[in-house]
């Protein structure tokens, strides 16, 4: 008796244990696994300002980080709108375009109307682009690879059908308000800062952007509890046009000059800063503070590289293998 009762106990034990073993083991790979992704790139982040530090004597100047905060203003917007189609579980590859098509549109439209309705004119083709791009992928379920592919020549080529040459601003306000400084801040700066928050608050606080954040998860789920999937994507790609719209007028703003070339292969980059931070391609994670960071984090390697005279085509080899080892690394989170 005794001993089946010592024999029972033992097992009770085993059996504590090997519940302890498998509840250890899904912690790990729900906490401890996705997390050593963020702290890896989180260390590099910090080990790249200590060597630029180290190697550059200009790069702590308030001159070089209003520098740093100017350039990243345009991958800064894209780069939201971004991350709202990819928790989705989309892709938009049609960024780039949409940013040179209303930097056109906004240095090239305020000659014939008032400044202010150029620009409202260059954000409603940016929002227009997106609900293109949404419509197509919502209401007939096509593959936001393919669709945003397809809008991004299409997009490309009304830039060519409007002009075929660089479009200057004529307006100098244009340059003065949008590319100019308070103090040392730049404002498009100022905007694109001020800009995830709102985005934050969007996605974490408001019934469509948890809706959003919901489809990447799990589509259909979302679908059975009576939300309507199509609307909200739809809309997630609204945003993605209006960001990159945004992105393109500051952008022409700040150099003062459009080229109907402007934004190729900007998509790359809006894909690095946010799986950088934490975006899952496919969806199920990321988020705009992580965003935020993988922004920074390519501004400060563009910036370090640029220092250096490093040429272009090694900045895009790079980032290249961030995003290759950023999606391998979250290759299970989802």
């Amino acid at each position: 008796m005794s001993h089946n009762s010592s024999s029972g106990k033992g097992k009770q034990v085993q059996n504590v244990h090997a519940s302890l073993s498998a509840k250890f083991r899904v912690w790990f790979e729900k906490e401890v696994r996705p997390r050593w992704v963020d702290y890896a790139f989180i260390a590099a982040f910090i080990i790249l300002i200590i060597i630029a530090a180290s190697v550059s004597n200009v790069f702590f100047t308030l001159r070089n980080v209003s520098n740093i905060f100017r350039q990243v203003v345009t991958n800064g917007l894209v780069s939201i709108g971004m991350l709202v189609v990819i928790l989705t579980g989309g892709i938009d590859l049609s960024v780039g375009s949409i940013v040179g098509l209303s930097a056109v549109l906004a240095a090239g439209l305020q000659r014939y109307i008032p400044l202010p309705l150029a620009i409202l004119a260059a954000l409603a083709a940016g929002v227009l682009a997106g609900a293109l791009n949404g419509f197509l992928i919502s209401r007939f379920k096509l593959a936001p690879f393919i669709v945003t592919l397809a809008t991004l020549g299409i997009v490309r080529g009304l830039i060519f059908v409007y002009s075929e040459i660089p479009q200057t601003p004529s307006n100098p306000a244009f340059r003065g308000i949008l590319g100019g400084f308070i103090g040392p801040v730049p404002v498009s700066a100022i905007i694109m800062v001020v800009s995830f928050p709102l985005i934050w608050l969007f996605l974490n606080r408001t019934t469509t952007g948890r809706s959003i954040v919901a489809i990447g998860g799990n589509e259909e789920a979302v679908r059975l509890a009576g939300i309507n999937v199509g609307n909200n994507i739809l809309m997630a790609y609204i945003i993605s046009g209006l960001f990159s719209a945004m992105a393109g007028v500051l952008l022409a703003a700040r150099l003062g000059i459009a080229q109907p070339s402007v934004g190729e292969g900007y998509e790359l980059d809006a894909i690095a800063a946010v799986v950088i931070g934490g975006g899952i391609l496919g969806g199920g994670g990321g988020g705009a503070a992580g965003a935020f960071g993988g922004v920074l984090t390519l501004g400060l390697i563009d910036n370090l590289l640029n220092l250096f005279n490093v040429q272009s085509y090694y900045q895009k080899i790079f980032k290249g293998f961030i995003i290759l080892f950023a999606v391998l690394a979250r290759r299970k989170q989802r």
